[in-house]
């Protein structure tokens, strides 16, 4: 009766390392919003949404730039906006084409890792940044040359939220500050180069180009958080 107990025992911590009895082992989990970045970047989300929200009231129904719109394009772009082919490219990077393409291809990636919920977060990250954005022209009613809507910058939304999925997805690997340091400089870089971009061509004021950059910050890691929230929850009750 002993050695059948023992073996019971056995047999139950075997399956319970395997899942449920399975006899295969169970995959690491890989979560979209790595824990170590969880506090802080929720801070940061919070920041920027307020961020957002008090642009959209500052800018609300505007049709022109502000002094500070026009002070950072003389500093950032110049009276004659050099480079602008390059502009172009990256402001490819953000129409309906080349944003499909480049959120399928990290999507692929993604899979290929065997990161289920990043290759979730990468659809759903970029989606909602380009979905509020939208939403929020309508709501503030900024314009730029002329009818078209500006505030937020979408382009500068995508960008900004895929290179935070990207630098998300690396960010496992590395501790809190390291994994932080990463976040903050993909999403800097990605923001800033579009952003370039969007007031080169005069399709944004520089304030619309913040306005999208921070939109980014607060839906991503909002977005990552409730794609683990979700899943862990279909986890449980498949228990």
């Amino acid at each position: 009766m002993i050695r059948i107990r023992q073996a019971d025992i056995r047999q139950a911590e075997g399956d319970d390392v395997r899942g449920r009895g399975t006899g295969r082992p169970e995959r690491p989990v890989h979560p979209a919003l790595p824990p170590a970045l969880r506090t802080w970047l929720g801070l940061v989300a919070g920041l920027a949404a307020l961020v957002v929200a008090v642009l959209g009231v500052c800018y609300a129904d505007h049709h022109r730039p502000g002094a500070a719109d026009a002070w950072i394009r003389s500093a950032v772009v110049g009276p004659q906006p050099r480079g602008l082919s390059v502009a172009l490219d990256l402001d490819a990077m953000g129409e309906p084409t080349g944003a499909v393409t480049l959120v399928v291809a990290v999507v692929l990636v993604c899979l290929l890792l065997r990161r289920p919920r990043a290759a979730v977060l990468a659809a759903a990250g970029t989606g909602l940044a380009v979905v509020s954005t939208s939403l929020l022209k309508h709501v503030v009613g900024r314009t730029i040359n002329g009818a078209n809507l500006s505030y937020p910058s979408g382009h500068t939304a995508f960008a900004t939220a895929l290179a935070l999925v990207v630098a998300l997805l690396a960010a496992e690997w590395l501790g809190a500050l390291a994994g932080g340091l990463l976040v903050l400089t993909a999403a800097l870089v990605a923001g800033a180069a579009m952003g370039w971009a969007q007031v080169a061509l005069d399709a944004h004021y520089p304030t619309d180009v913040l306005g999208g950059w921070c939109a980014a910050l607060a839906v991503v890691p909002a977005t990552a958080w409730l794609v683990d929230r979700t899943i862990d929850f279909g986890r449980r009750e498949r228990r």
